[in-house]
């Protein structure tokens, strides 16, 4: 049983084929970064009680570089252990695909960004590689967390809503794509610069 604001999620099935039915080599697979949530911390941080926003049985999605993640087994199966700020959001069912970021459900003061597309083609007509294409910096809110938590226990909403243009600092969030090319960032608020 987790404590505090922990959260434990059994860890989604590493992708053994790909969409065309070729089979993946264990080197080649992809490391899940998704879950099922299991159980919920007591939420007693310190002096203060932690009001989650998960509920168990949501699919969570979490960072692919595992920070403030840490593996554990339980019954010869595969879990992690996280604080809830960690994760980025909820997926709208269990063994989501990349097909299902749009209804990603960001937590905390995390944002959903639709990336605007950058320049194909310089005002003077030359047309670009994608290793000298600029990394988009702006986009369309597509999804909002419920906010970051504030010290006096209540959430602090973020100043964006849907449908919001927005300017984010370049290197800024989780950059997502779905398998139709369309990209996203999920982004924690602080990161956006301005509305446009």
């Amino acid at each position: 049983m987790p404590k505090g604001d922990l959260v434990l999620a059994k860890v989604a099935e590493a992708e053994e084929k790909t969409t065309g039915g070729i089979l993946l080599p264990g080197s080649a697979q992809r490391r899940p970064t998704s879950g099922d949530v299991v159980a919920l911390g007591d939420g007693q941080v310190g002096t203060k009680q932690h009001a989650f926003t998960l509920k168990g049985g949501e699919t969570i999605l979490y960072s692919k570089f595992g920070i403030g993640v840490t593996e554990l087994e339980v019954q010869g199966q595969t879990h992690i252990l996280l604080r809830e700020d960690d994760i980025i959001g909820v997926m709208p069912n269990s063994n989501a695909t990349a097909d299902d970021i749009p209804q990603l459900q960001p937590l905390g003061d995390r944002v959903l960004v639709r990336v605007q597309e950058s320049a194909d083609v310089t005002m003077g007509g030359v047309i670009l590689p994608d290793s000298a294409k600029e990394r988009p910096l702006s986009g369309t809110v597509v999804r909002v967390g419920p906010g970051k938590m504030g010290d006096d226990g209540q959430r602090k909403a973020p100043k964006v809503k849907e449908g919001d243009r927005v300017i984010y600092f370049k290197y800024a969030g989780d950059a997502m794509e779905t398998p139709s090319g369309e990209k996203f960032n999920v982004l924690h608020a602080s990161d956006i610069l301005a509305k446009l």
